[in-house]
């Protein structure tokens, strides 16, 4: 099973991604890294950023992927040779080369706007140049399965000009994304019974279909699957090789070139980070939500036997299982929890944590997404730890001049031992001022605190209808380079709120040493 990865190409297209020149470099060694077989490096005529790319990937050595330059069959009224969008893809210096076709009569009258002939002679000649130029050539049969709908007979004709041209992969596409996978199976049966070639499946997910249908088109025959990291595309994205690698591998029996497939969630969170995309917490199999557990009885059922609810042993993908902590959290999650945390359990200490969970969730807290919070609480009710520090009172000084908006912090902290600190500092708002003064504070007395950034701040309402007297949950999420934990704080006051989370964090960085667990 060849798996054929496109996210420097079509994942690009993504509303709100753009990767720089050094970006795709790097993706494309971790793809590389990770096992794929093929790696999409880009359209090498289309524009400069492609150019450079093709240009320094051809200087790296790749382990175990093929390197593939993409395009399109050759204009009409110009020979293959003199073709400039050709003549850039051989000269991309890829060994293999993709280029899509019109499979669709409609698209060749409305779209091309030549005779239906015409653009079989652009599939055949555009084919054959490229393998006298000497690569493999995978053929994109662009919007197939709407061609074969409309016209079965033209859609096939389209992959026979392809096949005698000398094509090494017929790839069937759906470009729009909207087949079911029952149609794709249909077409893909008709399609293995008539060509001896390897057969590939291209599927967009317009449907929300995508994965599906790569499956379905496996299941007929397919031996090639296209997709990209994350189900990075154009509008709704593509087929999510992370969701179609560990399914064909781990369900479907299928041999795939990924040799370690618990690199997957480090390979989603990369991609992720570098793309600059918030990761989809539901992602299956990747996403940070994919092994999450909050209902009481779910929890219960796991901790006697891991498979009642979950379909794989999270490991396998190198994602982990998490315990959400609720008002719907029953003593078995509250146990689940406290062993995650290391810490000696009973159901007494879990009926008690339970308890003032619930009252703490009426009040306005939500646990399930600041574990660091959650574990201060139950050590502080089961072990009786006291924060390491003491607030003694803070002041927030707002000015306003003219058009220019100051703030100003001023905070008293106390250590364990006695010693006061009282210090101020500035900042953009009364929130950002009031941070930086209580870690100029404290670090005079925790150096380590130094290592702790904010990497996100959020700020929820409560009760909408209680409007700006509302209280507010604000949840922070800090790091110290490594490993990174959320706190949360609730208050009628947002300021108020933010300190609450802001001094929980300071607290579980203490607690935890050098370096913090991720919470």
């Amino acid at each position: 099973m060849a798996l054929y990865d496109t996210t420097l190409r079509d994942g690009t297209q993504s509303e709100g991604v753009s990767f720089s020149t050094e970006d795709k470099l790097d993706i494309a060694k971790r793809l590389d890294q990770f096992g794929v077989d093929y790696i999409e490096g880009g359209w090498p005529g289309s524009n400069p950023k492609d150019v450079a790319f093709f240009e320094a990937a051809s200087r790296m050595r790749f382990e175990r992927a093929k390197l593939v330059a993409f395009g399109s069959t050759r204009k009409a009224g110009i020979a293959a040779e003199e073709d400039p969008n050709l003549r850039s893809l051989v000269g991309s210096k890829a060994p293999v080369v993709a280029i899509f076709g019109k499979s669709w009569d409609r698209h060749v009258r409305n779209a091309l706007k030549i005779p239906l002939p015409e653009n079989l002679e652009l599939i055949s000649d555009s084919v054959s140049f490229l393998k006298r130029s000497g690569v493999e050539v995978v053929y994109d049969a662009e919007h197939f399965f709407d061609g074969y709908k409309a016209s079965p007979e033209y859609a096939l004709d389209s992959l026979e000009a392809a096949t005698h041209a000398g094509a090494d992969w017929l790839v069937l596409c759906d470009t729009n994304g909207g087949t079911l996978p029952g149609d794709v199976r249909t077409a893909i049966d008709v399609v293995a019974k008539r060509f001896d070639l390897p057969l590939g499946i291209h599927a967009h997910n317009d449907a929300d279909l995508a994965v599906a249908n790569s499956l379905a088109a496996v299941e007929g025959g397919a031996t090639m699957v296209q997709g990209t990291i994350n189900g990075l595309g154009e509008r709704c994205g593509n087929a999510n090789l992370c969701s179609i690698m560990p399914t064909l591998a781990l369900k479907m029996g299928r041999e795939i070139s990924v040799p370690d497939l618990t690199a997957l969630t480090s390979l989603s969170n990369f991609i992720s980070e570098t793309a600059n995309v918030v990761i989809d917490p539901k992602l299956p199999y990747v996403g940070r939500s994919a092994f999450a557990h909050k209902a009481g009885v779910h929890v219960n059922a796991l901790m006697k036997d891991e498979k009642t609810y979950e379909h794989i042993d999270p490991r396998l993908v190198g994602n982990q299982r998490r315990v959400l902590m609720s008002e719907l959290s029953g003593t078995a999650s509250i146990l689940a929890k406290m062993r995650e945390f290391g810490i000696d359990t009973e159901k007494e200490s879990g009926r008690r944590v339970l308890e003032h969970l619930k009252h703490m969730e009426s009040e306005g807290y939500q646990f399930e997404g600041a574990d660091a919070s959650f574990e201060l609480l139950v050590r502080r009710l089961n072990d009786g730890i006291r924060p390491p520090f003491r607030l003694e009172g803070f002041r927030i000084f707002v000015d306003v001049t003219g058009s220019n908006v100051s703030s100003e912090a001023s905070i008293k902290v106390v250590d364990s031992t006695g010693m006061m600190e009282h210090t101020a500092a500035n900042g953009n708002g009364p929130v950002n001022a009031l941070d930086r003064a209580v870690r100029k504070a404290l670090e005079r007395f925790y150096p380590e605190l130094r290592e702790v950034r904010l990497a996100d701040y959020k700020v929820r309402v409560i009760d909408s209808k209680d409007a700006t007297g509302a209280k507010v949950r604000v949840l922070i999420r800090s790091t110290d380079g490594e490993a990174s934990w959320t706190t949360v704080g609730v208050s009628t006051n947002v300021i108020e709120a933010s300190l609450i989370a802001l001094l929980d964090s300071m607290e579980y960085k203490l607690m935890k040493g050098p370096r913090a667990s991720s919470r």
